[in-house]
């Protein structure tokens, strides 16, 4: 299963999300052609009710934990509630442009 495949399945599971956009966004990077490693999730949930935003991103983090541990090297995280994406025009942010580097990185 792809990497892809198996964040979203993950945060189907866990978080029951109204929306959910998991992008692969690592052929904006300096990494191998077919690369799994930088992702932006876009997740809508009730489970984010009455969370601040950091707890929003731990929430995430940890069901992603193990992907977070070996195969992701970057995770944009775009969580909110069905209220706050209604107020975003059911639109997320543009990730920024790469800023290099040599596609190399380790896990900490």
């Amino acid at each position: 299963m792809s990497t892809q495949a198996i964040i979203e399945e993950k945060l189907n599971t866990q978080l029951n999300p109204e929306h959910l956009q998991v992008i692969n966004e690592s052929s904006n990077h300096n990494v191998p052609e077919g690369s799994e490693s930088h992702f932006k999730v876009v997740v809508v949930s009730n489970k984010f009710s009455e969370k601040s935003l950091i707890n929003r991103h731990r929430i995430i983090n940890e069901i992603l934990q193990d992907e977070l541990a070996g195969k992701i090297h970057a995770l944009a995280i775009h969580a909110y509630t069905a209220e706050d994406w209604s107020e975003k025009n059911k639109q997320a942010p543009d990730s920024p442009d790469c800023k290099g580097g040599d596609g190399t990185f380790k896990n900490a």
